[in-house]
């Protein structure tokens, strides 16, 4: 009776597993070819093969250390935009979510739902306001003229507030009357307890200001304030048919994602075991 019954267990998961291995083929299909794609030079490129004959890492040389490319002074951009505006993000979105949740004052329902209502307005309605302010004081191509739209998110002051609503009362009074400041509170006990929710909010924001387009191309015009996606467009009109080397820089533009989101992948585990043992 209990082989039978492991028999139809197995009768019903061996399909998933087989649906869910062949989506994830495809999925991974196209990051395999890239990745194969720039370990072949020119020779090989346009050979319908998936792994390389004779892989070499001259693509990766020419792409990291030529003096042809700004493609390191591209990537050095995108490291110091995204790591900015998520530390940004984090402090600001976790202290208005606080002030949000856990004070009282008039019209706090109100400026809550002012600050979820410019979730509905797209991007490209915002350029233009932002590139005026951006030129008003004089922040075209600066850092700062790139990263100030991404300083505060609304939809990390909105996962930050629900996250610490579900916080006791209880904890934070007992901080207070241990003598324990506002700061502090927030810093000691607060933060570690919204780990899980730091983490996939700093993955959310790195992912998404290193991917980040449209305004960087509208607030960088010199090449050495390019990021690396605007930076690869342009390389990748320069390169032409040079596939080998549009495919590299590809490659070495997904690294950093995928290390945060590994590290931080960690954290998220670690900080919800921390939270049920503290609950």
């Amino acid at each position: 009776m209990k082989h039978r019954n492991q028999m139809q267990m197995w009768g019903k998961v061996l399909p998933a597993y087989f649906i869910l291995l062949f989506l994830s083929i495809i999925m991974l299909f196209p990051f395999v070819w890239m990745l194969s794609s720039s370990l072949k030079d020119v020779t090989q490129i346009y050979q319908l093969k998936l792994f390389p004959e004779r892989p070499t890492l001259e693509n990766y040389r020419y792409i990291l250390f030529s003096t042809s490319t700004k493609f390191p002074q591209w990537f050095l951009n995108s490291v110091i935009v995204a790591i900015c505006t998520t530390a940004s993000v984090l402090f600001f979105d976790s202290l208005v979510g606080y002030t949000l949740a856990k004070f009282r004052f008039p019209g706090k329902k109100i400026v809550f739902f002012l600050i979820i209502s410019t979730l509905m307005i797209p991007t490209e309605m915002l350029v233009i306001p932002w590139y005026a302010m951006a030129r008003a004081l004089k922040w075209v191509n600066t850092y700062w003229g790139i990263m100030f739209p991404g300083m505060i998110s609304a939809f990390g002051v909105f996962l930050m507030r629900q996250f610490m609503s579900t916080i006791p009362d209880d904890l934070i009074d007992a901080a207070r009357v241990d003598g324990l400041g506002e700061l502090r509170i927030f810093i000691t006990v607060v933060l570690p307890l919204v780990a899980p929710a730091l983490a996939t909010l700093a993955i959310f924001n790195f992912i998404g200001n290193w991917n980040a387009f449209l305004w960087p191309l509208i607030a960088a015009s010199k090449p050495r304030m390019f990021t690396l996606p605007v930076g690869l467009a342009n390389f990748s009109g320069e390169a032409g048919s040079d596939w080998h080397y549009i495919m590299t820089g590809a490659a070495v533009a997904m690294a950093p994602l995928i290390f945060v989101f590994l590290i931080f992948q960690k954290q998220i585990v670690k900080g919800i075991a921390m939270t049920g043992l503290k609950g």
